[in-house]
């Protein structure tokens, strides 16, 4: 999605400049913030696709505009951490960061995973697009939405992926690296706990026991009734 609005947060001109410059020429509208009362202004103003999130900002830092930026919204959000900040990203990822990227880093491949979020985010209804029903949950996997027990459950974008990839291959383990590759794609190469995390996120909001269960030492099975 090559017209899509995207928001960078972050205190220091040289980075801001750095993904603007690799961002732009892709086609995206870029939207800045150097603080994170301006970055959660912005974000509720210009409703951004995807925003770029640094941790340390003056005012409010990132874990805090990144909460209350939950409360309203499931926007996909990048959060930038320094290296050793290892901290930070745990938090970050268990509030709600989709996915993070350590500083220093690669332009290219942070454009590589705005990309790929992009397309997951908006892709095309095609033949592929089905609704899959269980006993107890609903996937209509065009129209992104989960019901459990026809209540609708709000999951970001990750989590709705992470759910879809399961729940397509009921009965089978996948491991946290093949979830990494269905849903992150080839070109993560971040911590792979953030699987771990974010199925977290799903179960609590699911709300039932054992739909997914855990391979202890091998990764994750869909386990709902057909």
């Amino acid at each position: 999605m090559s017209n899509a609005k995207i928001l960078v947060v972050d205190d220091e001109p040289s980075i801001v400049n750095l993904v603007k410059a690799y961002l732009e020429p892709e086609g995206y509208e870029v939207f800045t913030a150097n603080d994170g009362p301006s970055g959660l202004k912005a974000a509720r103003v210009f409703k951004p696709d995807l925003i770029v999130l640094d941790v340390m900002l003056p005012g409010m830092d990132g874990v805090e505009v990144l909460t209350q930026l939950r409360r309203e919204s499931n926007v996909y959000v990048i959060l930038l951490t320094a290296k050793t900040e290892e901290t930070d990203r745990v938090i970050g990822l268990t509030i709600g960061a989709d996915d993070y990227v350590t500083k220093p880093f690669s332009p290219r491949e942070l454009v590589a995973r705005i990309k790929s979020a992009l397309r997951r985010l908006h892709h095309s209804p095609s033949d592929k697009d089905e609704v899959l029903s269980f006993k107890h949950i609903r996937i209509d996997v065009a129209a992104r939405r989960v019901s459990v027990d026809d209540n609708p459950i709000q999951l970001t974008a990750l989590e709705f992926d992470l759910l879809k990839a399961l729940a397509e291959n009921r009965g089978r383990v996948l491991t946290r690296e093949q979830l990494l590759e269905k849903v992150w794609g080839n070109s993560y190469f971040g911590e792979i706990r953030v699987v771990d995390v974010h199925l977290g996120h799903v179960r609590q909001k699911l709300g039932l026991d054992g739909l997914i269960a855990t391979v202890r030492g091998v990764g994750y099975r869909f386990e709902d009734e057909s």
